[in-house]
C-alpha cells in the first residue's frame, strides 16, 4: 500500500512524484512511456535556454522523482477501482497497486478513465478531443482519483503540465497531511 500512485511518467507525473516523495509520501509511478513529450523538441521550457529534447526532459524528470524517493515501474495501467477509501490500480502485468490517492497524468489518453467510468468532457486544446472532468483541486468523479496535466484540461505545453502536476500533488499532500503543504528549500548561507 502506497500513499500515492501516479499513472503516467511525463512532466506532470514526474513533477507530482517529486513533490509527493519530498513530502514523505510513499509514491509509485506507473509509466507506459508512450507520452507525446518523447517526440518533442522543447524550445520554450523555462530553464533550458538552448532548448531540450522531450526524451531528455522525461528522463531528467524520472531521475529527479526517483532521487527524491519515488518508485518507478514501467508498465501499463489497465484498471481502476475505488472502495472503502482505497484505490486499486491494476496493470497489464497482473500486478496491483493500492493507495488512498491515485493521480492520473495520462496526457492525451483517457482510455483508463473511460473504462473506470470517470466523468470526461470535450477538450478545449487543439487536437485534444476528450479530457477528464476535475474540480478546482484536481479531484475526478471517482473517490480518491485525481488528474493533472493535459488529461485534466490544461495546456499541452510541458512547463504547464509539470506545474499542474505539482499543483495537484500539493493538494493531495495537503489532504493527506491535514494542513496546507509548502516545499521550499533555501540556499546555504555563504561564509
Amino acid at each position: 500500500m502506497y500513499d500515492l500512485v501516479v499513472v503516467g511518467g511525463g512532466p506532470a507525473g514526474a513533477s507530482a512524484a517529486t513533490f509527493a516523495s519530498r513530502a514523505g509520501l510513499s509514491t509509485v509511478v506507473i509509466d507506459a512511456d508512450k507520452g507525446l513529450t518523447r517526440m518533442a523538441m522543447l524550445n520554450n521550457h523555462l530553464g533550458f535556454p538552448e532548448g531540450i529534447t522531450g526524451p531528455d526532459l522525461v528522463e531528467a524528470g524520472r531521475a529527479q522523482a526517483v532521487r527524491n524517493g519515488a518508485e518507478w515501474v514501467e508498465g501499463v495501467a489497465t484498471s481502476l477501482a475505488s472502495a472503502d477509501g482505497v484505490v486499486t490500480v491494476g496493470t497489464e502485468a497482473g500486478v496491483e497497486y493500492q493507495a488512498p490517492a491515485v493521480l492520473l497524468t495520462l496526457g492525451t489518453n483517457v482510455t483508463l478513465a473511460n473504462e473506470a467510468r470517470i466523468a470526461t468532457t470535450d477538450g478545449t486544446e487543439p487536437r485534444i478531443k476528450t479530457i477528464v472532468v476535475v474540480d478546482a483541486e484536481g479531484r475526478t468523479s471517482m473517490p480518491g482519483v485525481w488528474a493533472a496535466g493535459t488529461v485534466a484540461g490544461v495546456s499541452v505545453h510541458t512547463i504547464v503540465t509539470a506545474g499542474d502536476g505539482a499543483r495537484v500533488a500539493i493538494n493531495i499532500i495537503s489532504t493527506q497531511k491535514g494542513e496546507r503543504w509548502v516545499d521550499h528549500d533555501l540556499m546555504p548561507k555563504s561564509e
